[in-house]
């Protein structure tokens, strides 16, 4: 199968997945698709910069990074449909939710660290498409939190690419902006 194939399959299963929740990006009617796009966007453009990187694998995990979490989809369903490597991958940065809110992030780091690079980069890239202007309805508390993960995730991932580092970077400085003038 050929990259475009495994993206539209691998979109195409998560945005149906997700919208039976009726998931959107928070404070908007922006369908969830959008975001799972954007981080496969991410890693399909640090792959061009990367001599080492199974684009394919990566694109997969990176589509399928929240179905976990958020949808009714079993890991026996998500391997039998994508393979138990995309499944770890995604398991991996599935937050634990029977842990308390504050160590949910360190735990899956931890996990996430021994994972291959590519599931790494998944992390990255989604914290990358996150950092856009915060929804209106976070608190000040909330927005800084968020900034500290990215801080957090930059810190514990260096090393894995340069190029989504260098892009969560830049990110991390203009959401302080979101801080600071708000």
């Amino acid at each position: 199968m050929v990259i475009q194939d495994i993206y539209q399959k691998t979109l195409r299963y998560a945005a149906e997945k997700h919208a039976l929740f009726q998931q959107t990006l928070p404070d908007s009617i922006i369908t969830y698709a959008v975001h799972l796009s954007n981080v496969a966007m991410e890693i399909l453009v640090a792959a061009t910069y990367s001599k080492i990187f199974d684009t394919e694998f990566a694109i997969q995990v990176a589509l399928l990074h929240d179905i976990l979490e958020d949808t009714a989809v079993t890991e026996e369903e998500l391997s039998r449909i994508f393979g138990s490597e995309v499944t770890a991958g995604v398991q991996a940065l599935t937050k634990n939710k029977l842990l308390p809110n504050h160590e949910q992030m360190k735990d899956s780091l931890q996990r996430i660290k021994k994972c291959v690079a590519e599931v790494r980069a998944v992390k990255l890239a989604d914290r990358i498409t996150n950092l856009q202007e915060p929804p209106l309805s976070w608190s000040m508390e909330k927005r800084q939190n968020y900034l500290h993960e990215a801080a957090l995730i930059l810190k514990e991932f260096n090393g894995t690419n340069e190029y989504l580092e260098k892009r969560l970077a830049l990110k991390i400085e203009a959401y302080k902006k979101n801080i600071i003038n708000n």
